[in-house]
């Protein structure tokens, strides 16, 4: 049946009652990596090296070709525009003439703090792009004047936006364990990922934002990617019984909760402002225990959609959009698209659940109508 039908059936109630197109929001604003990225990456990646996102079967399920994001369809932001009856959100590399309904500064690969630190410090052996979270505060200051063009004006067109920070975290962790660190070393930086996203909360509320969501991090401890990379490096007792790294997931949920401790600070410190806690983790956690539930097959739970091969069906050598290598038929009956990112289908679920619950705190459309 599929993860897209099952999710409809699933959310059929809570639909009733509630307006599907508000006119109170008139756009949105968004910052993050991948997992919200509408093709940035793929404009900023691909002057300095080959990319395989913006080849086919990327945007194989809804557009019918690639768009630059990094799925077979549309990302979470896209399904959230589309219940508010805004356009889908471009993006801010591809420099589009109307920005007064939104734009996207997501970009893949994107890091909380600043990509130089992990130069410096040496956990990378390779140049990382200049797409921080600070550089994307940094294109949207530039792009202020498109958007409004005095501070009163500014502040009323922000108070009715709906601005995404995140999700954000995934990046700088996995950096640090792809240094070869400790899961206590890697714990170490939660604090610093933490303050710099309430650090872009605080910017954008001076800027005049009202409504803003802070996703956590998913549980990367199930991806395809991470399971096949660290195979060699983990024992028996490190997974747990869905069959994901525990030590991952464990950094996973200290980010997630060092991160609502934040949020909960600030909604004191900014009574006005309404701040929502947007749960990327169990979402996925909840299908992963019952896959069938929700049209996935057992044995497909933890493997990618489109990958190379092996138990994950992830290769490094033979990723997807690579030449050769192909896609499940139907991406709607699996969890993972590439070994990183998640279907569409997934993409539509964790929307849901964050627009009406129970995956956020509160309900985006319960603090958000008309």
């Amino acid at each position: 049946m599929g993860i897209t039908l099952v999710f409809s059936l699933l959310f059929l109630s809570s639909l009733h009652g509630v307006s599907s197109n508000s006119r109170y929001l008139t756009s949105m604003f968004t910052f993050g990596d991948s997992y919200i990225d509408t093709g940035n990456f793929v404009i900023m990646a691909t002057s300095s090296a080959p990319v395989w996102q913006d080849k086919p079967p990327y945007g194989m399920t809804f557009f019918g070709h690639p768009t630059g994001r990094i799925s077979d369809g549309r990302v979470i932001i896209d399904f959230i525009a589309e219940q508010f009856g805004l356009p889908l959100l471009r993006a801010s590399l591809q420099n589009s003439s109307d920005v007064s309904k939104g734009v996207n500064f997501a970009v893949g690969g994107a890091t909380a703090i600043d990509v130089g630190f992990y130069e410096r410090n040496k956990l990378v052996q390779f140049k990382l792009l200049n797409n921080s979270l600070d550089v994307q505060l940094g294109w949207f200051e530039k792009l202020k004047p498109s958007i409004c063009k005095t501070a009163k004006g500014c502040r009323d067109s922000f108070s009715k936006a709906l601005f995404f920070v995140g999700e954000l975290g995934v990046n700088d962790y996995s950096f640090v364990w792809s240094a070869g660190k400790t899961e206590d070393e890697v714990r170490s930086y939660v604090p610093k990922v933490v303050k710099k996203i309430v650090m872009a909360v605080e910017r954008l509320i001076d800027e005049g934002a009202v409504y803003i969501v802070v996703p956590g991090n998913p549980p990367i401890g199930c991806s395809p990617t991470m399971l096949t990379l660290r195979s060699s490096v983990n024992r028996t007792q490190n997974y747990n019984y869905i069959g994901c790294l525990n030590d991952i997931n464990r950094v996973a949920r200290r980010h997630n909760s060092f991160l609502r401790v934040a949020i909960d600070t600030l909604r004191i410190k900014y009574p006005h402002t309404t701040i929502i806690f947007a749960d990327f983790y169990h979402p996925i956690v909840s299908i992963l225990q019952n896959p069938s539930s929700f049209g996935v097959a057992d044995a497909d739970g933890l493997r990618a959609c489109c990958g190379g091969g092996g138990k994950y069906n992830w290769n490094a050598s033979a990723v997807c959009g690579m030449p050769e290598v192909t896609a499940c038929k139907n991406p709607s009956a699996f969890v993972n698209w590439d070994g990183v990112h998640f279907t569409e289908a997934t993409y539509r679920y964790i929307a849901k659940g964050w627009l009406y619950g129970p995956f956020a705190d509160p309900p985006i459309l319960s603090v958000i109508r008309h």
